[in-house]
């Protein structure tokens, strides 16, 4: 039996057949825009993107299917927070407003007083924001009745497809939690928040937890794709939670290091911590796919601001390399140089991360001279970007979160030169699984508990689950690097006031 793994993201998705040993089969991918149909706002286009998951899944199951390894169960990984509105035969009401559009944020003044951070937190485990599902909901409630009335259920990214599929419209834990209308320990939607934003329980699917069974694939969904009848439809999750199963994150002191459009680190813990210390640090609490965990974010800007740099520096080399067929990234990563890169980069291009989220500042490059190359400009963002976590980390040990090692996946961690720069900056080894697109590969081993073609989540890691290679922090490189980050810490404190005054405030 082989399983499919379906990973729904921002701006592209994926779907990819595994063998039960873990062998990647069959692997296919579709990109997609942003719409910006108005200042401010963000949205997926629903309807286009639908064919585009079907035409993702249809590839790939094109291209792996054997009478002897028949697709025995999917699962669905997806972005968070945004929410799709459905009638109940399946039909697309409208877009999906992602998290990071401005609509709804008229509602965080009364949210906040009517809903202490402390209080939210103990029932949530998140803190107050406009980037969660529950102000694009009462936004489209409030100027888009007509809408809102005739949505069966609004779901969300990773329950959409599934139901779409033939499955019953039910959303797993994790991916619930990112509306803020959950209650974490009760696992059950929270009345209390529910009644206190006036939203509907009927408009919300069904909750279950990852690895159950919410369907099967419809007849006429299982031709269209090319699908065996009867496909198992299993509850998935959000996309960090499958991933760090796809890459072996399941228990404690070890965590993943998405090296994507952001790098999210994503610890492992057994037990809530206490709220006081998570919310001062701003640290969500989030069930993990695997049963008995939470895991928590940290995460800033990475691949944008690397696309930022070829595409401000070596623009005209990027569209030859593309007109050829080659990758740019190896050798414009080849001229950084071997030691610090004598820079000081503060990261903040955009809205930061934890723990304070600053959206009123911007990008600065300090130390540059005239005989400065563009390659020692790209390890200081590399540079500047691991600072920024490595801070982060630095607030860790008070919360009882303990990171030994780190699970390198996503795009970035093809590059040896950025992976082992991480190890030697953090101080912690570096494991790079064999598979490092472990969203899909999370979502299929998620399929195969569903299935019962693995008895646990442990033992479906253990089986798909392969490591690479190791980087060992280089001890010769953290010294001068230490130093590096000390000036580092300085930058934000003494130049705040003037980034302020540049972001507006």
């Amino acid at each position: 039996m082989s399983l499919l793994g379906i990973d729904i993201g921002t701006s592209g998705c994926k779907a990819a057949v595994f063998s039960e040993e873990g062998g990647m089969l069959s692997f296919a991918y579709e990109e997609y825009d942003v719409k910006r149909p108005k200042p401010g706002w963000a949205e997926l286009d629903t309807a286009e993107i639908w064919e585009k998951i079907k035409r993702a899944i249809t590839d790939a199951v094109s291209r792996s299917l054997s009478a002897r390894d028949p697709i025995k169960a999917l699962a669905v990984t997806s972005l968070g927070e945004a929410l799709i509105p459905v009638t109940k035969d399946r039909r697309i009401l409208g877009p999906s407003i992602l998290n990071f559009d401005t609509r709804g944020e008229e509602y965080l003044a009364n949210l906040k007083e009517a809903l202490p951070a402390e209080r939210l937190y103990e029932v949530n485990g998140n803190i107050l924001g406009n980037q969660y599902s529950l102000t694009k909901l009462l936004w489209i409630r409030d100027n888009l009745p007509h809408m809102y009335e005739k949505a069966h259920k609004f779901l969300l990214w990773g329950s959409f497809v599934a139901f779409m599929l033939g499955a019953d419209p039910t959303v797993d834990y994790s991916l619930a939690n990112r509306t803020l209308l959950l209650d974490l320990d009760a696992e059950e939607w929270s009345g209390e928040i529910l009644k206190l934003a006036g939203i509907d329980r009927a408009k919300l699917p069904d909750l279950a937890p990852s690895g159950q069974i919410i369907g099967t694939v419809s007849g006429h969904m299982a031709e269209e794709l090319g699908l065996p009848a009867e496909t198992l439809i299993v509850a998935g999750a959000h996309d960090q939670c499958a991933t760090a199963v796809g890459c072996g994150v399941i228990e404690e002191g070890v965590s993943t290091y998405g090296m994507g459009t952001f790098i999210c680190i994503t610890p492992v813990f057994r037990e809530r911590r206490p709220q006081r210390l998570m919310i001062e640090r701003g640290l969500c609490t989030e069930h993990h796919a695997a049963p008995g965990r939470f895991v928590t974010f940290i995460y800033n800007q990475a691949g944008s601001l690397v696309k930022w740099f070829r595409d401000t520096f070596a623009a005209a080399e990027h569209h030859e390399a593309v007109a050829k067929g080659r990758d740019i990234y190896p050798s414009l990563f080849a001229e950084m140089p071997e030691g610090p890169s004598g820079l000081i980069v503060l990261p903040h291009f955009t809205t930061t991360g934890p723990p304070a989220f600053i959206s009123n500042s911007c990008g600065i490059i300090v130390g540059l001279r005239l005989e400065t190359p563009r390659g020692a400009i790209l390890k200081g963002i590399l540079e500047g970007i691991t600072f920024y976590l490595k801070e982060c980390l630095e607030m860790l040990p008070p919360t009882g979160i303990e990171i030994a090692e780190f699970r390198a996946v996503g795009g970035g961690s093809k590059s040896d030169n950025w992976v082992q720069l991480s190890a030697d900056i953090l101080e912690r080894p570096f494991v790079r699984p064999k598979i490092t697109e472990a969203g899909v590969l999370g979502a299929a081993i998620i399929a195969g508990v569903g299935a019962n073609i693995f008895s646990s989540f442990e033992e479906g890691v253990e089986e798909m689950v392969k490591m690479d290679r190791v980087f060992e922090p280089n001890l010769r490189k953290s010294g001068p690097y230490r130093y590096q980050f000390e000036k580092y810490k300085r930058l934000w404190p003494l130049l705040s006031g003037y980034l302020h005054s540049l972001g507006g405030e």
